[in-house]
């Protein structure tokens, strides 16, 4: 039995039929050369003999009596391995638009909480003779970096399907908790919860301090662009959803990108901000739409220490600044960095405190209340929203993948729209690829506007990479360096040598005469003839 913390039982209790809380994948698979088996019953088989290696996959919920605290997981004795390994296959001719379609629709749907909380897919029928493989994990029990732990666990590094041991044999039969093993383990979770909130406090109020600093520095002026973020403006993305959606994909090469943005001054993960700001704001600029207030992400970051492995939620979230309102790619790349780098500085200061598991008597039922009243009663679309969209950046596995031999090609993340937040663009590396996943919901973005996006993305990319270097624009704007040198005098290595002027010919008698002129001459000779 192991307690859900505060953050993975959000997850379960804002969940709504409108606003499922789980994430996904969308892979394609090469098949090797000459396969002739059953894909879908050697991946069923080999899930089937690693259950034991991914704790998601092995456990399901027990809710406490009256909901008075936060569930707990439990081991399933008895998993249905058909019912969560599945096979479909896409209709002719099978192209990606309709396995972008299809995915869509199964990410629609609601997991069945009387199981564990996971359903993966393996669909064929694809006319370019790859596999595509959907999967979908409950955010209560995975997220993205826990996510790319668990597929550590079910993929292969090379083509040979690895061999693992087998699980050990439990003592006893499985079980089913009484009410009164429930009761004690709420009271005695709360009561660590307290104990753990006690002893952080001290680090609390430093950690609270220093971060203070740091938004007083970024208050200050600064003859820019101010850092300190109000409220988002409102767009058609900040509206209530249904449980319908839409998805597409994008692949970039995340070296040129890596390039790209170090030669612009930025990061990785600034030139795809710079992206989605630029594909939004010509997506709403052509619709009459654009606010003059620039728009901003909701950005989720992760809380997790290197080497932590552990398969629950580590998260916070904090705002970016767009600047949609720039039509300057230069100036609006610049403000995004600026941005992107102040909110991290606060991060990096509120980490000890931030994510903190803190015990609340009653939290299923309130939180699941507010969540169903706020989907609605149609408040997303009068309140403020706190950001426009949501962007995530997810790092992914660096090397290539292998699912019961086949070699993974693709690795498209889908995750979640939410109520005033109806959009997600959640990007993930893999090998030597950047991965978007753009899941919206359909009635604000439809699948051909998931498609135009798509386009704008890639318009936006090209102007960012039309942009100088930083190196090329410091030198521009340098002055001219003082002289100091003779003109003649060159420089190697950081040594400066004059160079000797070529010497002067030397003048000879017969060089120096000067030359009669032709009337003189004539002269001369009449003068010698008399």
């Amino acid at each position: 039995m192991h307690h859900l913390t505060s953050m993975d039982a959000a997850f379960l209790h804002l969940e709504t039929p409108e606003m499922p809380m789980h994430v996904g994948s969308l892979m394609l698979f090469e098949l090797p050369k000459g396969y002739q088996g059953d894909y879908y019953e050697d991946v069923k088989a080999m899930i089937g003999k690693r259950l034991h290696i991914a704790a998601i996959l092995g456990r399901k919920l027990a809710t406490m009596p009256f909901e008075l605290s936060e569930p707990v997981w439990i081991d399933d004795d008895d998993i249905d391995i058909d019912y969560h390994v599945r096979s479909l296959t896409l209709r002719r001719p099978g192209t990606m638009e309709q396995l972008d379609q299809l995915v869509a629709r199964l990410h629609s749907s609601l997991l069945d909480r009387s199981r564990p909380l996971w359903e993966m897919y393996v669909i064929e029928g694809l006319q370019n003779g790859q596999v595509a493989f959907y999967t979908k994990a409950h955010h209560s029990g995975v997220d993205g970096k826990a996510g790319a732990e668990m597929a550590k666990v079910l993929y292969d590094i090379s083509p040979e399907i690895r061999e693992v041991k087998p699980p050990r044999r439990k003592s006893g039969g499985g079980y089913q908790l009484g009410v009164t093993e429930l009761l004690q383990a709420a009271v005695a979770n709360s009561a660590a919860q307290y104990r753990k909130l006690a002893e952080l406090l001290p680090t609390a109020a430093k950690a609270l301090t220093t971060a203070g600093g740091v938004l007083a520095r970024q208050s200050a002026p600064q003859g820019g662009r101010s850092l300190m973020l109000g409220l988002a403006p409102k767009t058609l993305f900040n509206d209530s959803i249904t449980n319908q959606r839409s998805f597409s994909t994008l692949s970039l090469d995340l070296k040129e990108l890596k390039a790209l943005g170090k030669r612009v001054g930025g990061t990785v993960n600034t030139v795809v901000m710079a992206m989605c700001a630029g594909a939004l704001r010509r997506f709403l600029q052509e619709r009459g739409e654009l606010p003059k207030q620039p728009l901003i992400a909701a950005v989720p970051v992760s809380l997790r220490s290197a080497g932590d492995d552990s398969m629950n939620n580590q998260v916070s979230m904090v705002r970016v600044d767009l600047a949609t309102d720039v039509d300057d790619v230069a100036e609006r790349f610049k403000a995004i960095h600026a941005s992107s780098e102040a909110a991290k500085a606060v991060v990096r200061e509120l980490k000890p405190v931030l994510g903190v598991d803190l015990p609340l008597t009653g939290t299923p039922w309130i939180l699941s209340s507010l969540s169903s009243l706020y989907g609605r009663s149609k408040l997303a679309q009068k309140m403020p929203p706190v950001g426009s969209v949501c962007i995530s950046n997810v790092p992914g596995p660096p090397m290539t993948l292998y699912m019961a031999g086949a070699r993974m090609v693709h690795y498209f993340p889908v995750s979640i729209p939410a109520h005033g937040v109806a959009l997600n663009i959640t990007v993930h590396s893999y090998g030597d690829l950047l991965e978007f996943g753009l899941t919206a919901c359909r009635r604000v973005l439809s699948q051909s506007e998931s498609y135009e996006l798509i386009g704008y993305l890639k318009a936006a990319l090209k102007e960012i990479e039309a942009l100088p270097s930083v190196d090329a624009v410091a030198a521009a704007a340098a002055p001219e360096p003082a002289q100091t040198t003779p003109k003649n005098a060159v420089s190697a290595n950081g040594v400066t040598a004059k160079v000797p002027s070529k010497p002067k010919p030397r003048k000879t008698a017969k060089a120096t005469r000067k030359t009669a002129s032709p009337s003189r001459a004539a002269a001369a000779k009449r003068a010698s003839a008399q």
